[in-house]
């Protein structure tokens, strides 16, 4: 028996939705040679993995998240230090903020990305792109082709030695069969070597 879906669940169905799809068409924030993966909390320099302490991360998202507007440093430290949380506040949404800085190689005093409001907090000035995809090296990495060269290798020559073999004397064919057997055994064990090579070159890559 199906229930009827009241007004009220149905809006709740459509806010979900939405906020899905919002959250989907904004998974990637790309800015200068830099890309936020707001999902897997990574950023990417040019393809290259940046790694970026948490706090530092969460700095970046809420500046990237209101480009053009200034994130209060009350604001920062309600996101960063939970209320009860006994720290200098103060220093330490500078410490951080430095430290953003640094990752990113801009400077306070002529800034690319971030810049000071003096008795406010600060301000995201560069250009920044939502994306469902990311672009780049970083999107376009795949499994080194060795194991899959090596793995065809081995069939060409399993075809040759096989065509050897029946050209050779019915007195010969016995030894020669058996040595290609070895042969190819061989050379299915080194794809198996490198095809776990590769697996865990893409390990290492995430």
């Amino acid at each position: 028996m199906s229930i009827p879906m009241t007004a009220s669940s149905a809006l709740n169905a459509q806010a979900r939705e939405s906020k899905s799809s919002s959250i989907a068409a904004s998974r990637y924030l790309c800015f200068g040679g830099f890309q936020l993966d707001t999902q897997r909390e990574l950023l990417f320099k040019e393809g290259s993995k940046v790694r970026l302490p948490g706090k530092v991360f969460q700095t970046l998202v809420a500046l990237l998240e209101r480009p053009g507007e200034v994130v209060t440093r009350e604001a920062l430290r309600e996101k960063l230090w939970p209320e009860g949380t006994f720290v200098n506040y103060d220093a330490n949404v500078n410490t951080t903020v430095n430290k953003l800085r640094l990752v990113l190689g801009d400077s306070p005093d002529q800034p690319a990305y971030i810049e000071t409001i003096p008795r406010l907090g600060y301000c995201f000035v560069g250009s920044v792109e939502r994306r469902t995809e990311m672009l780049g090296s970083a999107a376009s990495a795949k499994p080194p082709a060795v194991p899959a060269l090596a793995a065809g290798a081995a069939a060409v020559a399993q075809k040759v030695e096989a065509a050897q073999v029946a050209s050779m004397p019915d007195s010969e064919n016995a030894w020669s069969l058996l040595r290609s057997k070895a042969w190819v055994a061989a050379a299915v064990l080194l794809s198996g070597v490198l095809i776990g090579m590769g697996i865990a070159y893409l390990a290492y890559r995430a």
